[in-house]
């Protein structure tokens, strides 16, 4: 079972860790600061460095079939290096902060969408170019109010933060899930939840930044009707002055 650093501190962008296991699954780690795809979030890329300097670069970061097991996957065309690393190798794992950075941007903005539209959530997804959800609903949305109402979210400066629930705490608040899709993940006893000071409360696992001033000027590109009850909204950040 990997430590996963990143849920407790989204801004590590490096850690030491140990090789735990190298198969054709990928490379796992005693602790890691990647955040494998989950959530409708894109899992992390970045690279291990080994001790003697050469890099092991990651093109993606994915669950395993075990809760907590956490799969490093290679880029392409590094056997020889991926048949070099052994358990019990020392590694600094090295994220792309810079990626990693857009994720928590988006990923904190899609939480003041739903903020701002009361609706049930039926699918995500969030990159580093775009994010987007699903909305199960069928009244009109307005592109134009929903980005005033994202500004404003930001201009605001909420603190963001996470804390844990038991399960029988969520059970109690069956509201908090807003996720059709998604539901979060049961059997450890306990659930992770992301608060945005008087904004927003739900579980959620994903990466996030510390204050919705952290946003940044991001804005409503498209609203799409997918079906009679499904209002697909993407989000992306707005073009640079020529």
């Amino acid at each position: 079972m990997t430590d996963e650093l990143f849920r407790e501190d989204s801004t590590l962008g490096a850690c030491e860790a140990t090789v735990t296991a190298v198969d054709a699954r990928g490379v796992q780690l005693d602790r890691t600061v990647f955040y494998p795809q989950g959530g409708g979030q894109a899992g992390d890329r970045g690279e291990l460095q080994l001790p003697d300097g050469r890099l092991l670069q990651i093109a993606d970061t994915r669950k395993g079939e075990t809760p907590g097991e956490v799969l490093h996957l290679p880029a392409p065309g590094q056997d020889l290096l991926l048949a070099q690393l052994q358990p019990g190798q020392r590694v600094l794992a090295r994220i792309d902060t810079e990626r990693r950075r857009r994720h928590m941007r988006f990923h904190t903005a899609t939480h003041l969408l739903c903020a701002l539209v009361p609706h049930p959530v039926d699918g995500c997804s969030i990159t580093a170019d775009y994010a987007r959800l699903d909305f199960h609903m069928s009244e009109p949305l307005d592109k134009e109010s929903l980005t005033a109402g994202i500004a404003a979210f930001v201009a605001a400066a909420h603190p963001v933060r996470h804390r844990w629930i038991s399960e029988s705490e969520l059970d109690a608040n069956p509201q908090l899930v807003r996720s059709m899709s998604v539901q979060p993940p049961r059997g450890q006893g306990r659930v992770r939840v992301l608060e945005i000071d008087s904004v927003d409360l739900q579980p959620c696992g994903g990466t996030h930044v510390t204050n919705t001033a952290e946003v940044g000027p991001v804005i409503v590109t498209k609203i799409e009707k997918k079906s009679a009850m499904t209002r697909r909204v993407v989000l992306g950040f707005r073009p640079e002055p020529a």
